[in-house]
């Protein structure tokens, strides 16, 4: 029998700092990352003149040129002072500048230069030690650019190492040291920048979860429309299901001595609709709420529009109803998504538009039934009320169910129209009867 060692919490904490540092400094090094330019819709350039916009996006880039040309002047002035167009010129001058220059390409890889760089030139160079003014400015500026491409915690690593290595070199030098103030100078600046990144990131995560909740909101209120519709239909479809069933019983019964294949005929259309309303009532049953109550009432038509107006305009909005076309009746599935969708725009013009009057045209025409509501502008001192949308949304399930076109939006005079078109096929019996008159 063996026993597990469990490693102490110490230990734990030391394997995974280990394994941190490693995938922060060590792993993918010497990856090729060029430093893009800044987005256009960012909060500072959004608000420049649009001519200025296409070279404000490579400012980080500008900075960093500017820091290192600063630099290599400072190197050749220092070098030029102590050891004229030497080795010493090259090495203090050109080489913390390069390095500075490689952090908008290979980040990672160009910490660890700064900080060979930064030693090589302690030791080549005359002046301040460890830091020269050029390395010290140079690596200053590649901590804080290779911190803004990288995680928070990459930062820390930088410090850290760098603390060593000015703790290393400031114990071996003449004396003096300028390593508390790189300490301290590039603790400030990691901090400003990992605050600055990790509110940046909160943000782009509280965008998302906005995202992902106004998705999840719409699709919460389209299948919740969707079960409204589903009862709605419910209701009409059984009825007529119903009638189907109780015709076909009793029409046997009509005839006198009727032929035992029409007997038949009608048991197997009583026998089809009872199990088809049968399964779309266990269909009904998986979206229906347990608190539902189905309507004691007859599911709305548009012969109750005249009623629907009454009850809006005793709230103070004025309608007009306008009917177009011979006026007949159409499939109750039509007539009740109609009623719906005229419902629905009302109700919207009494909460978003408060004050505007009003217009419902109704149009029927050969191929279907033709709604229109339109509003005006709010009046009054009344504040509209704000929305999500989700009106709209039930109105296009309705007409995409029925296979309509719709179209809503603002009009010109500041109100808003809906207009849905709903297609009816033309009854077969209806065109026999005209061609027989």
């Amino acid at each position: 029998m063996t026993e597990t060692k469990t490693q102490s919490p110490e230990r734990r904490a030391a394997a995974g700092a280990i394994h941190a540092l490693r995938q922060d400094l060590f792993q993918n090094v010497f990856d090729y990352r060029p430093l893009g330019p800044l987005g256009t819709d960012g909060p500072v350039i959004r608000r420049l003149p649009k001519s200025f916009r296409k070279g404000a996006v490579w400012f980080p880039h500008a900075v960093v040129g500017l820091v290192a040309l600063i630099s290599l002047m400072e190197g050749v002035f220092s070098a030029n002072t102590y050891s004229p167009f030497g080795t010493a010129t090259v090495i203090t001058s050109f080489l913390p500048a390069a390095t500075l220059l490689m952090t908008l390409v290979r980040p990672v890889l160009a910490f660890w230069v700064s900080i060979a760089s930064s030693l090589v030139v302690a030791v080549v160079g005359s002046g301040d030690w460890p830091w020269q003014p050029s390395t010290f400015l140079c690596h200053l500026t590649a901590l804080i650019v290779v911190a803004a491409r990288t995680r928070p915690r990459t930062a820390a690593w930088m410090w850290l190492i760098t603390l060593l290595l000015g703790s290393f070199l400031g114990n071996m030098g003449p004396g003096f040291s300028n390593t508390v103030l790189m300490t301290v100078v590039s603790a400030f600046a990691l901090l400003v920048v990992t605050v600055v990144q990790v509110r940046r990131e909160a943000q782009r995560e509280v965008t998302v979860q906005r995202t992902v909740t106004a998705v999840e909101r719409d699709r919460r209120t389209l299948l919740e429309e969707r079960t409204t519709i589903a009862r709605e239909l419910h209701d009409v479809v059984a009825h007529h299901m119903s009638v189907v069933a109780i015709q076909a019983e009793a029409a046997p019964y009509r005839v006198e001595n009727p032929p035992p294949e029409l007997v038949q005929a009608f048991a197997t259309i009583r026998e089809n609709a009872v199990s088809a309303l049968t399964e779309l009532r266990r269909v009904l049953g998986v979206v229906r709420a347990e608190d539902y109550e189905a309507p004691d009432a007859p599911q709305p038509t548009l012969a109750e529009i005249d009623r629907l107006l009454d009850n809006v305009r005793e709230t103070g909005l004025e309608t007009e109803k306008t009917v177009t076309g011979a006026v007949r009746e159409l499939p109750q599935g039509v007539e009740l998504s109609a009623y719906r969708i005229v419902q629905e725009a009302l109700s919207n013009t009494l909460r978003h538009a408060p004050g505007a009057a009003a217009k419902v045209e109704i149009g029927y025409v050969l191929g279907g039934l033709g709604v229109r509501v339109v509003n005006g502008p709010a009046r009054g001192l009344v504040k509209p009320s704000p929305g999500a949308g989700h009106g709209i949304t039930g109105m296009r399930e309705r007409v995409a169910m029925l296979n309509g076109e719709m179209t809503a939006g603002a009009t010109d005079d500041g109100g808003y129209e809906v207009a849905v078109f709903l297609p009816v096929p033309v009854r077969h019996d209806s065109v026999q009867d005209g061609e027989g008159a």
